[in-house]
């Protein structure tokens, strides 16, 4: 772990009362020092250094918390190609107040974490100091309840949304008492109201992100909703998907490879218009246009030759036209 700044604390400190394990459920209180700290491999949702207590998660990973996290990544990406900006998504990362000296006071796992800018901390984790703090937490509350303490800290550490699911894959059966959907948390002044709709992602409601979260694969209603939030996020910050360099790449070779065939379809029709046949040869080399044509030569060549070998003969020496062979 890099060594953490030195400074005056910045925000509200955790822990701000007595730590009880009835806080965190599905978690069981560990025993646990720094050292070991460092050394475990678990999930753990809270450890405090005042008591040297860690709440570690009982049950191990599995699908039903595993699928809505990785799948809310691969939505988000979909986002960023829309919107034609890069959403930064860090995974499973720690949070850590630190002391003034350096020493971790709490340390807080998230299940991902989003970052809109592009831009995340440039330690291994997220000094809630120096920041900068992600635009959207996901928590997946399968066998825990994060609603009961961990929402709590976000709100004082400053979290600015907070998205909790309560997952119901279609493709297997439902494992929790809680009623299953995505809650939305935006904070509001020093604690946090449920929205229907997130503030980050602007228009994107709770019921869409757990519908899209819970989906065996991608649903068409689910892909237009994605368009639609990175489109309107786009509008926002003036970008689009042309800014995106993979998806600006496509769009690009999409609009001339439709220029091109715009080409072909009006130089048949001036062929065509004029009575002259679209021999085998003709038809070849209009197949065989590229981006680098002078469409307006091609025109012009349509409209002058006298028959399909003449057109050939005109544009040989510019495009390299094959005499026609019938």
């Amino acid at each position: 772990m890099a060594d953490p700044i030195l400074r005056s604390p910045q925000r509200p400190r955790e822990p701000v009362r007595v730590l009880d394990p009835r806080d965190f459920p599905g978690c069981v209180a560990v025993s646990m020092t720094p050292e070991e700290l460092d050394e475990h491999e678990g999930r753990i949702e809270y450890w405090e250094a005042r008591t040297a207590t860690a709440m570690v998660v009982e049950e191990p990973t599995t699908t039903y918390h595993e699928v809505p996290s990785r799948g809310l990544t691969v939505l988000m990406a979909h986002i960023g190609m829309a919107r034609g900006a890069k959403i930064l998504a860090l995974g499973s990362v720690g949070f850590v107040q630190f002391d003034g000296d350096g020493g971790r006071e709490v340390v807080v796992e998230a299940d991902e974490t989003f970052y809109l800018s592009g831009r995340g901390p440039c330690g291994k984790v997220i000094d809630i100091d120096v920041g900068p703090l992600p635009d959207v937490i996901l928590e997946v509350d399968h066998t825990t309840d994060v609603r009961r303490r961990k929402l709590e800290v976000y709100g004082n550490w400053g979290v600015p949304e907070v998205w909790v699911e309560v997952p119901s894959p279609s493709w297997l059966p439902p494992r929790s008492s809680r009623r299953h959907g995505l809650t939305i948390y935006v904070l509001r002044g020093s604690g946090y109201i449920e929205s229907a709709s997130s503030r980050a992602f602007l228009g994107w409601t709770a019921e869409e992100i757990h519908r899209a979260l819970n989906e065996e694969k991608m649903s068409g209603e689910t892909a237009a909703t994605l368009q639609r939030v990175g489109r309107g996020m786009g509008r926002a910050a003036g970008t689009g998907p042309d800014a995106d360099p993979f998806l600006g790449a496509f769009r690009a070779e999409s609009r001339a490879e439709g220029r091109l065939d715009a080409a072909r379809l009006l130089v048949r029709q001036a062929l065509d218009a004029r009575g002259v046949r679209v021999t085998k040869a003709v038809g070849a080399w209009l197949a065989r246009l590229d981006s680098s044509t002078d469409t307006a030569a091609l025109m012009a060549s349509a409209v002058r030759c006298r028959d399909a070998d003449d057109f050939l003969r005109m544009l040989q020496t510019t495009f390299d036209a094959p005499r026609d062979s019938g």
